[in-house]
């Protein structure tokens, strides 16, 4: 009728619909990290409101959620007073001294011998003009940064709502679920058995993603922040609260972190700054090649030359946000794939990818 071709009419219109969705789910990209964020929250807090909950009287997990919180704002205040405090202080105190220090590596110095190894200041200034350049450009951004991050102020309410919607996702998460399963069975018993088996592994697989990095940020924020302080590093609360939180995002988290503390050590304390480097490689090593392993590849198992690829490619596509969820998604995709490949070969369903 009129020339046009029925199925060529469906083929294009199944395209602009897609192509619609893709630009809907592009534009709501922000709100939908926000709620992926709060998932993964949901899942670092599930196997403590599980237990809890298993052992409260009732029905209702609301009891167990609400001892879990409070525990969890408790926590997060006595770390605020004790650490927080400290860090921000230390953070401002080393924004008020970044033009000191450039105006110190501008000042004329002698190149003709080398320094006495145990003065900081002669040391500065051989190395300086050395570095000058690159320390430059670097303290230049951050002012830049600063108002980037005050600009980011008004987005505050994203991160209140995380632990609100996580709250929700804990509560009704298994509620919420069962119906979404239920829909993209279509009414095929097979497609939702297989549906079901992939949701119960990716629990267990993302419950065990979230610890394991919680476990290693703990790690790190430990040791930068005891050998710091042991060298009588400046800042050394500062430099532990941001290399901790920076294991969240494998690969470049970690190399953002050595660049940090060797920028902030050069300028604050370079007559140790030798020692510094050293422990910043023989604890990447420790970190990355034992226990790393032990702790992030038994819950995900992923290659680590997989896992480097991805957060290279996610941080591509979408910056910090890709290089987080990089490891996840890829890890969640194989979960898919081996589910869909042992139902090719026959494998029983009772045989999980993930055991809690």
């Amino acid at each position: 009728m009129l020339g046009i071709d029925s199925r060529a009419a469906r083929t294009t219109w199944t395209v602009i619909v897609t192509l619609i969705l893709l630009w809907i789910v592009y534009q709501i990209r922000q709100t939908i990290f926000l709620f992926i964020v709060a998932l993964l929250f949901a899942y670092l807090l599930w196997p403590i409101v599980d237990y809890l909950d298993k052992r409260l009287p009732g029905r209702s997990r609301t009891p167990a959620l609400v001892i879990v919180y409070s525990l969890l704002i408790a926590a997060l205040v006595i770390l605020g007073i004790e650490i927080g405090s400290r860090a921000i202080q230390q953070a401002n105190t080393l924004a008020n001294k970044i033009p000191e220090f450039l105006a110190y590596l501008q000042k004329p110095t002698t190149h003709g011998r080398v320094p006495d190894m145990e003065s900081g200041r002669s040391l500065a200034a051989w190395a300086g003009p050395l570095v000058a350049n690159y320390l430059r450009n670097l303290a230049s951004l951050l002012p830049r940064a600063g108002l980037k991050i005050l600009s980011l102020a008004k987005d505050l309410i994203f991160i209140i709502l995380v632990p609100v919607l996580a709250f929700f996702f804990l509560k009704e998460g298994r509620a919420m679920r069962t119906p979404v399963l239920r829909l993209l069975g279509s009414g095929h018993p097979a497609r939702q058995d297989l549906l079901e088996s992939v949701a119960r592994d990716l629990d267990v697989l993302l419950g065990r993603y979230m610890r394991a990095l919680v476990t290693l940020a703990a790690i790190a924020f430990c040791a930068y922040g005891l050998f710091l302080a042991l060298m009588k590093v400046h800042y050394a609360i500062l430099l532990a609260a941001i290399a901790g939180p920076l294991e969240f995002i494998p690969v470049v988290g970690p190399f953002v972190a050595f660049v940090i503390v060797m920028v902030v050590a050069g300028l604050t304390a370079p007559h140790r700054l030798v020692w510094i480097f050293l422990f910043l490689i023989v604890f990447r090593l420790f970190q990355d090649y034992f226990t790393s392993p032990r702790i992030m590849s038994k819950q995900v198992k992923l290659h680590p030359l997989l896992v480097i690829l991805g957060v290279l490619a996610g941080g591509e596509i979408a910056g910090v946000a890709g290089a987080f969820l990089s490891v996840p998604v890829m890890a969640t995709l194989r979960v898919i794939y081996i589910h869909l490949m042992r139902r090719q070969i026959q494998i029983p369903e009772s045989t999980v990818v993930f055991k809690p």
